[in-house]
């Protein structure tokens, strides 16, 4: 027991710390999204929370369907999901290609940590659950980087353990996702300020201060008690569904048009979808 225990609190140093310093940038100067080295680069962003575990009450079997439908009519260049199963990313990619066809796509998931087992948290039908990232980016060989870990403060009384997963677009945008704690809002308050304080300022720092965006289901509202704005930083900008679902980015984006998209009853969140505005001009971004 003693050397289970140990074993996962290694496990969680090391995705706050050894996996920041160990994953990999693309090699060689990447290509920028924008199509003009001194204008914006502009992104559309949906959020889902997908409920599509299998075990949760808000589970309906539709969800993957109708996200497969809002990625289709609404073609935006990022995608963050949340409550997902490992199988439910490959089926969301192939339909995200579909909309920018002639361009490269990419996706990344992270399992959330089941403490019992010291393994994976699992869907169901016995597939990993957890988070996922779907991205439109203009490299052409390298894969992007990948970051990926679980948050160091947990709920003790809930097995599973909250994870949270990036992805470097180009240099132009550190794109985040994760699903805090559920039953615990102080448990999530201090996961929200630990990502947004230390982890991502950590990724942000090795990647060449690119513009970060966090996208996901923080499980805290504004006006809360606690109120999720106190764990985001002075001068980010900040949207949410009105409810748990956030869209939080640093100060050098721009952050507007927020717009709620019905999944018809198919999970308990609307979409969330939004566009970012990233200046073109900003010191150390790459040339095109």
């Amino acid at each position: 027991m003693a050397d289970r225990r140990s074993h996962r609190l290694l496990r969680r140093a090391l995705a706050v710390g050894c996996l920041i310093a160990a994953a990999g940038l693309p090699a060689g100067p990447p290509v920028s999204l924008a199509t003009d080295r001194t204008g914006p680069t502009i992104l559309r962003v949906v959020q889902m929370n997908l409920c599509n575990s299998g075990r949760a009450g808000c589970y309906t079997g539709r969800s993957l369907p109708r996200a497969t439908e809002v990625i289709s009519a609404e073609a935006p260049d990022l995608v963050t999901l949340n409550e997902i199963c490992q199988d439910d990313v490959a089926v969301l990619e192939r339909v995200f290609a579909t909309v920018h066809t002639g361009r490269r796509v990419v996706s990344a998931f992270q399992a959330a940590g089941d403490r019992p087992s010291g393994g994976d948290t699992r869907c169901r039908d016995g597939q990993p659950y957890g988070v996922g990232l779907l991205a439109r980016v203009r490299t052409s060989d390298t894969a992007p980087a990948v970051y990926r870990g679980i948050h160091p403060t947990q709920d003790l009384a809930d097995p599973e353990e909250r994870a949270w997963l990036c992805v470097d677009v180009d240099a132009v945008l550190l794109a985040c996702t994760t699903h805090l704690a559920a039953t615990g809002y102080a448990v999530a308050l201090a996961q929200c300020r630990q990502l947004l304080d230390t982890i991502l300022p950590a990724i942000r720092r090795r990647t060449g201060h690119a513009p970060v965006l966090l996208s996901g289901d923080l499980n805290l509202r504004a006006g809360g008690d606690p109120d999720v704005r106190s764990c985001v930083p002075p001068g980010h900008q900040r949207i949410d569904d009105g409810a748990r679902q956030h869209i939080v980015v640093t100060t050098d984006v721009g952050l507007c048009c927020r717009r709620l998209v019905a999944m018809h009853g198919a999970t308990d969140h609307p979409g969330l979808l939004a566009t970012l505005s990233i200046d073109g001009s900003r010191p150390g971004r790459p040339p095109t």
